[in-house]
């Protein structure tokens, strides 16, 4: 349930911001009922809020009486720095790659504690994979996510890994110590490599997009098939986009990619 939200005590923001967090990938449509329930919204309260939300197009209504996202959040999210200047810049450098490649590519950014996925390309014999764009997932789990955590401070990896940490798969690294050794392997050689630690079958490989000060602010990654795996094939193209959007961003910082 996305919570449970009293009508009490609310401003009418908080309760509209209710009403959209409802909605997740789980539950891309619901009905109103559906919303007052997962919300903890009055039916009445719930329906009001609907309406207004229905009128300004954030929220669009099918032919069954199901809601969905309407496509005004949409239109706004795209203007979000990670939506827009880093997905710009990085997008050309991912079709090279994936024409070099014919597998999964992945742009991604830290905010909190999970990788979001900012863009993804993938084709029809590329591994299935659960990532999709505007998701996340744990950065202990997946290779730009390690990419990233790598490249974060000292302050920041140690609150990290004194979290309980999910573990996806059995390959999980979810160990602190374990995990410390492999982000400092990650600093070293530049590059961070999962096997089977988000999705069985899967094998990935991310190179950060690093700033001036070397702290990263996206990273760029490729997942195959676990049988196919070659981490020194892969990095070297990987390395290249990454350098080439590294030099793109820097040309220009009136838009920059900021991380939480």
């Amino acid at each position: 349930m996305a919570g449970n939200t009293r009508d009490s005590g609310q401003s009418v923001t908080a309760r509209a911001l209710a009403v959209l967090g409802a909605f997740d990938v789980e539950h891309r449509q619901l009905t109103l009922s559906e919303i007052s329930r997962r919300t903890g919204l009055p039916l009445a309260t719930a329906h009001r809020l609907i309406r207004e939300l229905e009128s300004w197009r954030a929220l669009d209504r099918d032919a069954h009486g199901n809601y969905h996202i309407g496509l005004r959040l949409w239109e706004i999210g795209l203007l979000a720095p990670p939506a827009g200047r880093l997905r710009e810049i990085a997008l050309p450098f991912m079709q090279d790659l994936y024409e070099v490649t014919r597998q999964n590519i992945h742009l991604a950014i830290r905010d909190g504690f999970d990788a979001v996925y900012v863009e993804k390309l993938t084709g029809h014999r590329s591994v299935p994979i659960i990532s999709r764009t505007g998701g996340r997932l744990p950065m202990h789990a997946t290779g730009v996510g390690k990419a990233l955590l790598a490249h974060q401070s000292d302050e920041f990896v140690q609150a990290f890994c004194e979290r309980p940490l999910e573990r996806p798969t059995r390959y999980t690294i979810v160990e602190r110590g374990r995990l410390l050794r492999e982000l400092d392997q990650v600093r070293k050689r530049g590059y961070a490599t999962t096997s089977e630690e988000m999705t069985l079958g899967a094998f990935s490989v991310a190179v950060p997009i690093l700033d001036e000060s070397g702290a990263a602010t996206a990273a760029l990654g490729i997942v195959i098939h676990t049988v196919r795996a070659d981490a020194s094939k892969l990095v070297p193209p990987l390395r290249t986009a990454c350098e080439g959007i590294e030099r793109r961003l820097a040309e220009g910082a009136d838009d920059p990619v900021t991380t939480r």
